[in-house]
């Protein structure tokens, strides 16, 4: 072998790139570990831990918060959290760019197009479109859509073609607004790792919190309307003395609440009201935590000055119990009137929030936190001082009257300046003028949601309506708040489309199930490969199998992938996937050994004679796994993701670094003694002389009669269909005793109309709800009245004073919505995903072998297995004991069998193909007989060893798993048979019918 050299140095960069990433997670899991410990359980406490240390660099010159961004995250299978995809009201976009037109034309085909939205695959803007053209074929768009506010982009004049380009683009503006919004929101939220991603193609948004345990708050902060304002503002200088009267009330007020402690009079004190007292204390335990987080920072070794300085800070607080927190910016000609600590900010507000405090602060005094940290890892935020218009505490301008907003880059002074330019329409351009005339040498802020982004000063009234603001940004800050200035508030209201809660004690029981199967799957697969190859053999492989997964894990890391249950089950499947390449190449050394050659000679043979087959196995396997990517969802391309990882590093330790290791030791003598094989393997399957093109009948007449059979159950019984495909609603139920699901569903169905399936899940205490109750109507008033109707159903089988908030909280561990409009665009990619990998497996075989026989067999082979599993799905799914639905889940497990069916084909086809090349004049019959029981050994050795790993993924993998494996279990049975019974004697008919044509051609002209 050539480049050996380069082989195990790109192995040994490999490794050492994956231990640098993979020790973010390491680092992070240990202080981690030290909040839980540190905090006994009280999440507040932890929370501030992890806060006080984020600023501190921990690993590698990275702060813990760096780290902690850099770790493999946790999917919410488990994790536990929130994952929900939200769909923007197309229809409140287009009715806002009309300038909300009362044309009835307008009006009646915005509401056809709603009406018909979840009916058809169309754009909105296509449907809306339609539906204009067909109510008055001679209507221009322009007429509706030709406002002053949309000038700059089109007129009245304009033809349909530019408008519904425009309404394209603003659509498009409008989802990247609302994007950029929820991201803004989601950060201050504080989740860890969070993703927020653009659906393309579609008009929705996909949001993943892991670790959220309140979904309540966090739908109302999702579907909440984002909020644009200018306001004028104090300088930082006319607030410092109110804020130090503010302290000294607060001061007085806590000094008379410890008084009142003291003497334990039977009345408070006047000043001091359940809302003071809980204030100031919730202030001192403020202070109290942080100063216990930063003594956990002394064994850590972190900086003693910030220790003695937060000590400082625990005395001063009953003396100071704002300025202790709060320090204040004196003498400043901004609006930053102060600077305080991100965990100091809950008691600050809650402080200021006081009638004591608000008496001494000016009436139209409103103080609102900065956007960003005063530097990057500081957790130190600055507090502005707006000032309140004349009406009251509102803003001078509200954000709606900006229509275009765009970032650019000024050159100042020989640097480049990121700023934003921003028109307004013609009621916001003579306000803004005013507010500017009056403001000159004074800030005004442009807040979002309540932050503010920035706060620059005015240098002289703008008549026009179009300013710059500039305020030290990035380029990329400058683009997104020019995208939140284009739309002001949140240009249409957002909808929660589908949504699954998991609850984390599910998380933590998933966890732990994956684990166990893991570790079980790759120990026994070791042993596997040690008893049928023999020990030195084995060891190598499972050598490579342990660098496979340490290598899929660092990349995993690097690229900041989200690891789920189903991406474990990729992992697994992926190394008993590896396997294979290993078990080709040594059979095929075997054979080389057998002919006499020398041990060296027969590894280079042996390598070079599988080579073919393993690449074209593992290419198609990846192609499947592209197609599963690009058209699954969620944990489905999590397990996508781990497939592709696995199977390229597979090729570089399966098929080099093994390879490598063999021929060193071959070089140097070591290996003279090693048979590859064992007293257990070393006559098995051994010279079989199985007839399998004679028994093709037999065998076609069975997968006819099994898919037959398939498809009369599937017509009278039919298939459940998971509410991925039907849209509804799933709840897992916990309960404080054993139930059974039919007296679940007689509690629950009469309140649902019936429309109710329970199924146990995991233990006997706990059943999954499953209803499309109203599933037409995705809104959140219905997601409380099932709820309510859940609890009032299943008030018998609750402990007595149950409340429905605890019966929400505590019993429902998951849930899960899916919108029927969701559901049709689920069922519509699953299915063009499926044909899409069978017609791809087709045209590969196609070009590689380059003779329709083989891709006629390969196509057919694989429709077989696909259609198979539906077909026992269906026979199967009343009998056993857990759920088989048709959803995105068994999807993805048709997908992947696809992927893996076809490389036993595809071996089987590549030595058929050697045969042909070396005996071409061989009977054809005999020719694929003889080609299937050579291979036959490594077809059963490679089936066991996979369906090995993947039956300890159906058993100690949890039960989230078990229709997911089922299905691959029925997969790598019948993709042997298949490829023995199925593809081989089509391919044979075929290229058999071909060869005699030739034949025959050949005789004729002599």
């Amino acid at each position: 072998m050539q480049n050996k050299g380069l082989v195990r140095w790109t192995t040994i960069l490999l490794i050492l790139i994956s231990a640098y990433y993979l020790s973010f997670t390491v680092v992070a899991s240990i202080y981690e570990g030290r909040a839980k410990e540190y905090a006994q359980g009280d999440v507040n406490k932890e929370i501030a831990y992890l806060d006080s240390m984020a600023p501190q660099k921990v690993w590698l010159g990275s702060t813990l918060k760096s780290v902690r961004e850099n770790q493999i995250g946790l999917g919410l299978d488990l994790k536990g959290g929130m994952n929900v995809v939200l769909e923007l009201n197309v229809a409140d976009v287009l009715d806002n760019l009309s300038g909300h037109s009362q044309d009835p034309t307008f009006r009646q085909a915005l509401a056809n197009a709603v009406a018909k939205q979840d009916q058809t695959q169309k754009d909105f803007v296509s449907l809306f479109v339609d539906e204009f053209h067909k109510l008055d074929p001679n209507a221009r768009l322009a007429a509706v859509f030709g406002t002053l506010s949309n000038k700059e982009s089109i007129n009245t004049n304009s033809k349909d073609e530019e408008v519904i380009s425009f309404l394209r683009r603003s659509v498009n503006d409008a989802i990247d607004s609302s994007h950029k919004v929820l991201r803004n929101r989601i950060d201050q939220f504080g989740v860890v790792a969070p993703n927020i991603q653009k659906l393309e193609g579609s008009n929705r948004i996909l949001v993943e919190l892991p670790g959220i345990t309140e979904p309540k708050r966090v739908r109302k902060l999702l579907q909440g309307s984002a909020n644009l304002e200018f306001w004028e503002c104090y300088l930082g200088s006319e607030v410092g003395d109110y804020l130090v009267s503010a302290d000294q009330v607060l001061a007085r007020l806590h000094s008379t609440s410890d008084r009142t402690a003291s003497t334990e009079v039977s009345e408070p004190a006047e000043e001091t009201s359940e809302e003071v007292t809980e204030a100031v204390e919730a202030a001192a335990d403020s202070a109290k935590s942080a100063a216990e987080a930063l003594a956990q920072k002394i064994a850590a070794g972190a900086d003693t000055t910030a220790v003695a300085e937060t000590a400082e800070t625990q005395t001063a607080s009953k003396d100071n119990p704002l300025l202790s927190r709060l320090q204040l910016s004196r003498g400043s000609s901004a609006a930053v009137v102060a600077v305080a600590r991100k965990a100091d900010r809950a008691a600050i507000d809650s402080m200021l929030s006081l009638p004591q405090v608000r008496d001494v602060l000016p009436r139209d005094l409103v103080l609102r936190w900065g956007s960003k940290e005063l530097s990057e890892g500081s957790n130190v935020f600055e507090l502005y001082a707006l000032k309140g218009s004349r009406r009251g505490n509102e803003p001078a301008l509200a954000g709606d009257v900006v229509t275009s907003a765009k970032s650019e880059i000024n050159q100042q002074q020989g640097r480049q300046d990121p700023g934003v330019s921003m028109t307004m329409n013609p009621e916001g351009t003579k306000e803004w003028a005013r507010l500017t005339k009056e403001n000159v040498g004074r800030p005004i802020a442009i807040v979002l949601d309540d932050v503010v982004y920035s706060a620059p000063n005015v240098l002289n009234e703008i008549p026009n309506g179009t300013s710059q603001i500039t305020g030290h940004f990035t380029v990329d800050e400058a683009t997104d708040l020019a995208n939140t200035l284009k739309s002001g508030k949140m240009a249409a209201s957002v909808r929660i489309v589908q949504e699954d809660v998991v609850g984390p004690s599910l998380g933590a029981a998933a966890i732990k199930a994956g684990v166990i199967s893991f570790l079980v799957a790759l120990v026994l697969l070791m042993i596997y490969m040690c008893l049928i190859y023999g020990l030195f053999p084995g060891l190598v492989v499972d050598l490579a199998l342990l660098v496979n997964l340490f290598l899929t894990l660092g990349i995993l890391a690097s690229i900041h992938a989200v690891l789920t249950l189903p991406g474990i089950a990729g992992m697994v499947l992926t190394l008993g996937m590896a396997v294979d390449a290993n078990v080709l190449v040594f059979e095929r050394i075997k054979e080389e050994l057998k002919k006499g050659k020398t041990m060296l000679k027969s590894i280079q043979e042996g390598y070079g004679n599988a080579f073919s087959a393993i690449i074209d196995s593992n290419v198609t396997t990846i192609m499947t796994g592209l197609i599963l990517y690009f058209f699954g969802s969620g944990a489905i391309r999590g397990f996508a993701t781990t497939l592709i990882i696995g199977l390229l590093i597979s090729l570089l330790t399966a098929v080099f670094m093994t390879r490598v290791i063999f021929e060193t030791r071959a070089e140097k003598g070591k290996m003279n003694n090693v048979t590859f094989d064992t007293p257990v393997s070393r006559h098995f399957l051994e010279r079989t002389h199985v007839d399998f093109i004679g028994l093709r009948k037999i065998g076609l007449t069975v997968a006819v009669a099994i898919l037959a059979i398939g498809g009369v159950m599937m017509a009278t019984i039919g298939i459940p269909r998971g509410i991925d495909f039907t849209g509804g609603r799933n709840y897992v139920v916990k309960f404080d005793h054993n139930v059974t699901p039919a007296e679940i569903s007689t509690l629950v169905s009469p309140a649902l109309d019936g429309h109710v399936s329970v199924i146990r899940i995991t233990s006997e205490d706990q059943v999954r709800i499953s209803t499309n109750y109203k599933v037409e109507t995705n809104t959140p008033e219905v997601d409380k009245e099932i709820e309510t109707k859940l609890y009032e159903s299943l008030q018998s089988q609750l402990p007595q004073g149950t409340t429905q908030d605890q019966f929400v909280e505590q019993n429902i561990q998951s849930s899960q919505k899916v919108g029927a409009s969701v559901a049709d665009d689920i069922k519509t990619g699953a299915t063009i995903a499926v044909i899409l990998s069978l017609i791809v497996m087709g045209i590969y075989i196609l070009i590689r072998f380059k003779d329709y026989a083989f891709s006629v067999g390969a196509f057919a082979s694989v429709t077989f297995n696909t259609c198979v599993i539906i077909a026992f799905y269906a026979i199967l799914w009343k009998i056993m004991p857990f759920t088989m639905e048709i959803d995105m889940n068994f999807i993805a497990a048709v997908l992947a069998i696809i992927g893996y069916s076809i490389n036993d084909t595809i071996v089987v086809f590549d030595r058929i193909r050697e045969e042909l090349k070396y005996h071409p004049d061989m009977e054809r019959k005999q020719l694929f007989n003889r080609s299937l029981n050579i291979t036959l050994t490594r077809t059963i050795n490679t089936s066991t060893s996979t369906l090995l790993v993947v039956l300890i993924i159906f058993f100690f993998g949890g039960a989230s798993m078990r229709s997911f494996t089922f299905a691959i279990i029925l997969g790598i049975i019948f993709g042997t048979l298949s490829t023995l019974f199925v593809a081989s004697p089509i391919a044979w008919m075929i290229n058999n019918h071909n060869h005699k044509k030739s034949q025959q051609k050949l005789t004729a002209r002599r």
